[in-house]
């Protein structure tokens, strides 16, 4: 069972959000505003944040923004409702940290499958990756670099993970897809250097590691 935060203003959703997910098991909280979601995350953050773009007050891409700006939540996942299904749109989602979206109008049944998929790849198995001064402990989702911690996101961990995996070979655009989003996604390439360019600002010093390897892919360089 998961602890499930839902974001909806409209009260008629947001409420049979509640209702399904909680009859899969789940351990739903909800909220109407973005304000009153914040104040939710950081009394007790959830497994996961499922969050309506369109609020009242904050809109759900700064509070997405803020969830990430701080520390004791910048892991968090969240999967963003969205009534706009333009590819700028999902791309900007993306950028602010989002782990996957859901274009309304959607099914009840239809949500469970990238809700499913986020918090499996949340869970992964232990482990640790290394690459020169670079560490990623996977039990943990933590990332040092030279015995620094830092802070990116599930989503950038996810990629930064298949990099490592692979580490001196080349990983294809197509390989980010099918890993790292979840199988029904519909996410085209750009996202995916988008993704690639968010990771190297994480990663800081040790974004130079990370090579593009023109139209084909990336790869992580192990000197």
């Amino acid at each position: 069972m998961a602890s499930l935060l839902i974001v909806e203003d409209e009260a008629g959703l947001r409420e049979a959000l509640a209702y399904y997910l909680g009859q899969q098991g789940h351990a739903v909280r909800t909220a109407a505003s973005g304000a009153e979601a914040l104040g939710l995350v950081h009394a007790s953050p959830p497994d996961l944040v499922v969050l309506d773009l369109l609020l009242p007050d904050l809109s759900g891409t700064e509070v997405c923004r803020l969830i990430r700006q701080e520390p004791r939540t910048a892991h968090l996942p969240v999967l963003i409702l969205t009534a706009l299904d333009s590819e700028p749109d999902r791309v900007r989602g993306l950028e602010l940290g989002a782990d996957d979206y859901v274009v309304k109008p959607f099914s009840l049944r239809e949500l469970e499958l990238p809700i499913r998929a986020i918090l499996r790849a949340a869970r992964p198995p232990p482990g640790e990756l290394c690459a020169g001064s670079l560490r990623l402990y996977e039990e943990g989702h933590r990332v040092l670099v030279d015995g620094r911690p830092l802070t990116p996101s599930r989503m950038e961990i996810r990629a930064l993970g298949l990099l490592m995996e692979r580490k001196g070979r080349v990983v294809r655009r197509e390989e980010f897809l099918d890993r790292v989003w979840s199988e029904e996604a519909e996410i085209s390439d750009r996202a995916v250097d988008t993704l690639v360019r968010r990771l190297r600002h994480a990663l800081g010093p040790a974004a130079s590691r990370i090579e593009t390897i023109r139209g084909v892919g990336y790869r992580l360089r192990d000197d």
